[in-house]
C-alpha cells in the first residue's frame, strides 16, 4: 500500500518483514511498533518511518460492514 507514513494504530510490516501495529509516534521523529498479538512490553521503535509499509490502516482494521 502506498501512501502517506504509517500512524497510531496502522497495521505495518517494517524494514525486517515484522507485522506490527504502531502504537505511538513520539514527537514525530520516533514511531513505536508492537507485534500485534503481543503485549506492551515487547515493543521496539524506528526512526525512518518510510522504512515501514502499511498493511491497513487503522479506521479500515475498525470499520463494521
Amino acid at each position: 500500500m502506498s501512501g502517506a507514513r504509517a500512524w497510531v494504530g496502522d497495521w505495518v510490516t517494517d524494514e525486517d518483514r515484522r507485522e506490527a501495529i504502531v502504537t505511538d509516534v513520539i514527537r514525530g521523529a520516533v514511531w513505536v511498533l508492537r507485534m500485534p498479538d503481543a503485549v506492551l512490553s515487547d515493543q521496539w521503535t524506528t526512526t525512518d518511518p518510510d522504512s515501514l509499509t502499511v498493511i491497513r490502516r487503522r479506521a479500515d482494521r475498525f470499520t463494521t460492514l
